[in-house]
């Protein structure tokens, strides 16, 4: 995994601690589940000194084969909690594992297997990108030498750069200076890819070329964590979800998941505090009353059984209909802030 390197050399994917910790004691709740997961935490915490709680108990299960939108606004606790997974910062408390194997005591083994982008590319600007890689790669010690130019053809050529691999790197456009950073963590093959905002400050082709890259890195058979702010991404790439608001993870699950809850029921009558009533008796949630229409959160109801109850219950019923809610809207209820959705 590149990171860290010895000396002067370039860190890939910057990690340094912004304020020391707090508390560098490390409470261990239970142990996560291991099995199916790529990523699995009980409890997850970090807390920085002056006493600021950047992520809260956090239970994350990401599976294995999947593609995981970490979603949230900026200052959520995405990338800290990122650098706790990769072992960049300590956590405050809990438990952590990475590909199935404790961390940190087996650090060096689990990250064997991940290739991660966090906080954005560096590279020496007057080296081609291939000489970037070469360098990259020499500071791997479980990589062998002998093969290295075969690697780094092969992982340029995953992202679409041999064309350009031998031109310098303050050359190249912002969405190859992306790619180059993905091709890093491809140097050897990876059963999960980390990559942290991929798309952040590209162009709409950019965008559009690490997308289609993630899709592929996927299809090859690793499990993609993707962390991002733009919903569109998210909706066109990931298999499943988490959001985060303010430390907490506040849903996690199949993206679908997500979208069935954004399900709703509009109900148009000349009765409509009558209407809200029987809606409130039904359970339904998020009930709101605007003129002659009332809505709610259907949950697990289907429309027709609505209908039914407000009608044995004498309220005309003018209309009714499951318009849905947004994506967006869901996000916004469940973060209680706005998400830049297209970029």
């Amino acid at each position: 995994m590149s990171m860290h390197f010895p000396g002067d050399e370039v860190s890939f994917g910057r990690g340094q601690d912004p304020e020391p910790d707090a508390d560098e004691d490390f409470e261990a709740p239970d142990e996560p589940p291991r099995d199916g997961y790529a990523l699995a935490t009980r409890g997850l915490s970090k807390r920085f000194r002056g006493g600021q709680l950047a992520v809260d108990g956090l239970d994350l299960q990401v599976p294995t084969g999947s593609v995981y939108g970490f979603l949230g606004p900026n200052g959520s606790g995405k990338t800290t909690t990122i650098r706790m997974l990769l072992g960049l910062i300590q956590p405050t408390a809990g438990t952590y594992q990475v590909l199935g194997l404790p961390m940190p005591e087996c650090l060096t083994e689990a990250l064997s297997g991940v290739g991660a982008l966090v906080e954005g590319p560096a590279f020496y600007l007057h080296l081609s990108g291939r000489d970037n890689l070469a360098r990259l790669d020499a500071a791997d010690r479980k990589a062998s030498p002998a093969t290295a130019r075969a690697r780094i053809d092969q992982a340029l050529d995953r992202v679409g750069l041999l064309a350009a691999a031998d031109k310098k790197y303050k050359a190249y456009s912002l969405g190859m200076k992306q790619r180059l950073a993905i091709a890093a963590s491809l140097l050897r093959p990876r059963e999960l890819v980390v990559l942290d905002e991929p798309t952040n400050g590209l162009d709409p082709q950019g965008t559009r070329e690490v997308r289609a890259l993630i899709r592929q890195i996927a299809a090859d058979g690793a499990t993609v964590f993707v962390s991002s702010h733009l919903l569109a991404e998210v909706e066109q790439i990931c298999t499943h979800v988490g959001v985060m608001r303010s430390g907490r993870l506040v849903f996690s699950g199949p993206l679908a998941d997500l979208r069935s809850a954004a399900s709703r029921v509009l109900v148009r009558t000349p009765q409509p505090e009558m209407a809200a009533k029987v809606l409130a008796d039904l359970g339904l949630a998020a009930i709101h009353q605007a003129g002659r229409e009332v809505s709610a959160d259907l949950g697990t109801l289907l429309p027709e059984q609505v209908c039914e109850r407000l009608v044995h219950a004498g309220v005309p019923v003018a209309g009714l209909e499951t318009p849905g809610r947004s994506l967006e809207d869901e996000f916004v209820l469940l973060t209680g802030e706005g998400f830049n959705v297209d970029g």
